[in-house]
């Protein structure tokens, strides 16, 4: 039982990736019913889109003691571990820094077509970042080489880039970072937390509730104290630690033997969150845009309470056959996130149009459903032949 493999966290962040492929499609119909959509950056709601990228925080945070542990089991070194997620955080950082800085460039001021660089910018992270191991065919000087053409393209790309407007032409900025950005800070500050204090995990509920007052903080409601923000909103660090906890739980639990008492107290954790996150709502509105702590607490009590659902039914009955079509997605998750940075591109220069009642209500969604479907299959055969990312 201590050697079991939790499926219930694979078959979560495959979903997520599913759906976030999806709500990230949602751009390209008409007709799509507001509770989809993700709410606009005044209104006082969140669609379903606004939950998906909390929820794949919450699910790194899942993650985070298990690969520390395995690692540790392995005789790994803590500078080993260090450099290790030192390694991941800047690449999580590097792509979502070009990523954003696509959605900002002047296309008029560039010596290429912005979808040309789109598409080798995907093409470059897919030659630093692919799993060589994979791929045994090519030895270690070939994959230097490959490895290093990759970079040189990255150079390339950040040399002619433009962005901003005809009146105000800009150099790339990191912006709000990008998904993967966010990502990468908040990975990054809760890998170090667990690594310092993974032995005595309530010092992690500590560090959680500093994160969520930074996140009131950040939002003004103490007057006289100051609001400390370190490089991204609190919100993103809080989603991730509240995700490490919940597996700290576990792992404290299963070791007792007492896992109904860890399904017990994360359900009713999960259930006080959403209660504190309305409660909240007299003080600030429910704002993904806006990383309001309303949101922030909302979604986590959303993530524990889907976790402990699909912990029951994934690992407790052994019902998860059904899930087998999107495991490519928890898998390669990162191949499937970047594979619409191709495919969007392609589309445009070819200048393929969907037919107008393929991108309208209904028919559109089931579209983005299907759209989202194959990119997963076609990783998932990309990955029977050693083709996938890996940080």
């Amino acid at each position: 039982m201590k050697n079991k493999r939790i499926r219930s966290i694979d078959i979560f962040r495959a979903l997520t990736m599913f759906f976030m492929i999806f709500v990230n499609d949602l751009w390209s119909l008409t007709g799509v019913p507001e509770w989809l959509e993700h709410a606009a950056v005044n209104e006082d709601r969140m669609g379903f889109s606004d939950i998906i990228f909390p929820l794949f925080l919450f699910i790194v945070g899942l993650s985070i003691p298990l690969a520390v542990r395995t690692r540790l089991k392995k005789g790994t070194s803590h500078w080993s571990i260090l450099k290790h997620i030192i390694l991941r955080t800047v690449a999580l950082l590097t792509m979502g820094f070009y990523m954003v800085n696509f959605e900002m460039i002047y296309d008029d001021a560039m010596p290429i077509n912005k979808h040309v660089w789109e598409i080798l910018m995907a093409l470059a992270i897919c030659l630093i970042w692919l799993d060589y191991k994979g791929l045994t065919s090519l030895n270690r000087q070939a994959q230097n080489i490959i490895q290093a053409i990759g970079v040189l393209l990255l150079i390339f790309l950040a040399a002619i880039y433009k962005g901003g407007s005809a009146e105000d032409i800009v150099w790339m900025r990191t912006s709000w970072w990008g998904i993967l950005g966010l990502i990468g800070w908040a990975y990054f500050l809760n890998s170090i937390i667990y690594l310092l204090f993974q032995k005595i995990w309530p010092y992690l509920f500590l560090v959680f509730l500093l994160l969520l007052f930074m996140n009131i903080q950040e939002n003004g409601y103490y007057e006289h104290i100051p609001s400390i923000t370190f490089i991204i909103s609190a919100s993103n660090y809080a989603l991730v630690m509240a995700g490490v906890l919940c597996t700290c739980a576990f792992l404290h639990f299963r070791k007792k033997e007492k896992e109904s008492h860890f399904l017990k107290i994360v359900l009713g954790a999960g259930i006080l969150f959403i209660i504190y996150g309305f409660m909240l709502r007299e003080l600030f509105p429910i704002s993904k845009i806006k990383a309001t702590p309303t949101w922030s607490t909302l979604c986590i009590g959303i993530g524990y309470v889907l976790y402990v659902c699909f912990y029951i039914l994934i690992d407790k009955l052994n019902i998860f056959k059904w899930a087998d079509p999107f495991k490519p997605a928890g898998t390669s998750t990162l191949t499937c996130y970047l594979m619409p940075y191709f495919i969007y591109p392609i589309i445009i220069l070819i200048g393929f149009n969907w037919p107008s009642m393929m991108t309208h209500g209904i028919a559109g969604i089931i579209k983005s459903l299907l759209f989202s479907f194959v990119i997963i299959l076609f990783v998932g055969w990309m990955e029977k032949r050693g083709f996938r990312l890996k940080i």
